[in-house]
């Protein structure tokens, strides 16, 4: 009798070992990866964008991931909705564009249509005893943080609230939700979405493999972290911007899934921010005075990723499509009132994860064709791949 799907998780996690890397079925079974999307992509809250991309009553864009479709649009009230792109009727897409303005939504195959509240407005020749309050699209859960919009589609989903709560004083002075999309990029790459997260969650390959990433962050060496701590914290608080660290992680998070972490650390000397030569990029975020040579780690719950520096955001997503098929997202953030061309060129601003992010789909790829030999056997993670063990055990807490 072939085994399902809880089964197979469940051997498998129990034939885990702590401090190593994870069996190569957790990369290569369809089993499992089906596990993930509906156990874990669809209980987490996922980042998908920023409220200036949807500035008006009716603007809306579409996030996919796995076999999911979620429709992200501000409705008539001004409020931030989101609703399966699934229609109720016999589960065509509803909205097919990848992102505009509408006033409602008909789906194309048998024009029922659903206003942007998600209620069915009108399904034809459905008969006297059809009640369309009974149809609406499925809603999926919204929570805004200083315009950084998160979405979850389980019904009971991780509670932020807390952590929110206490990071949104550490955050307050860049005035996050003043931000506009510079640029947005997509690198595709031929492996699991967990080797994707695996290799962003750990700064072991820096020096080895990210030259142009080495020469201005000092996280590809702990040691180097500490040298130069302190001369931040002095030059972060001298522009308005909170030297505190926050970590609502792991054990510390109120429930699985409820992970907040902020840290700032240093840049090398020389370097105000992630540009090729060390200088500004764009004007300072929110009430910042300048530029203090650092850059903000951010992460909420499992799968969303930030770094900020005193002049942009970026953005990271690691977004499943398939067993062994995962889009790297990545989008730049500058001050709403930022202009291309006279206050930011994007092609300097883009240049540092661009490249970066090259290295990175190569490395996967390589990473995925190694795991995916029989031979494989994990091996025992390094001190620097703390946050790897970190992502494993809210992982398993949640599958």
């Amino acid at each position: 009798m072939p085994k399902d799907d809880l089964h197979v998780m469940r051997e498998l996690m129990e034939g885990y070992r702590e401090g190593f890397a994870l069996d190569r079925h957790f990369y290569t079974s369809e089993a499992v990866y089906d596990h993930d999307i509906k156990m874990f992509w669809n209980r987490n809250w996922i980042w998908v964008g920023h409220v200036s991309q949807i500035a008006e009553p009716g603007d809306y864009f579409l996030f996919d991931y796995g076999p999911e479709s979620v429709i992200v649009v501000r409705d008539r009230e001004g409020e931030v909705r989101a609703h399966l792109n699934v229609c109720r009727h016999r589960g065509s897409r509803v909205c097919l564009e990848k992102q505009g303005t509408a006033r409602v939504f008909s789906c194309p195959y048998h024009a029922w249509t659903f206003g942007l509240d998600g209620k069915l407005r009108g399904g034809r020749a459905m008969g006297p005893d059809f009640n369309p309050s009974d149809y609406g699209l499925f809603p999926v859960q919204v929570q805004v943080f200083q315009g950084l919009i998160f979405i979850c589609a389980d019904e009971n989903p991780p509670p932020l609230e807390e952590g929110f709560a206490k990071l949104a004083p550490l955050s307050a002075p860049l005035q996050l939700e003043n931000l506009k999309l510079a640029h947005e990029a997509s690198y595709p790459v031929p492996a699991n979405w967990k080797l994707a997260l695996e290799n962003y969650l750990e700064c072991y390959h820096c020096a080895p493999s990210h030259q142009e990433y080495s020469r201005s962050h000092s996280l590809k060496d702990p040691a180097d972290v500490e040298k130069y701590a302190d001369d931040l914290r002095t030059r972060s608080a001298a522009i308005g911007l909170p030297a505190e660290e926050f970590d609502q992680t792991g054990p510390n998070a109120p429930a699985p899934g409820a992970d907040v972490y902020w840290r700032r650390y240093p840049l090398f000397p020389g370097y105000q921010t992630g540009s090729r030569d060390g200088e500004p990029l764009a004007p300072p975020l929110g009430s910042l005075s300048g530029h203090d040579g650092g850059a903000t780690d951010l992460s909420v719950g499992l799968v969303n990723y930030f770094l900020i520096y005193a002049d942009h955001l970026v953005g990271y997503r690691f977004v499943p499509r398939g067993l062994q098929e995962t889009d790297i997202q990545i989008a730049w953030y500058v001050r709403g009132d930022a202009d291309e061309g006279r206050d930011y060129d994007k092609e300097a601003l883009t240049w540092l994860w661009h490249v970066t992010s090259l290295d990175d789909e190569r490395i996967i790829r390589h990473n995925q064709e190694g795991v995916n030999s029989h031979r494989f056997v994990p091996g025992p993670l390094s001190e620097m791949e703390w946050g790897i063990s970190g992502f494993y055990k809210g992982y398993f807490s949640m599958i």
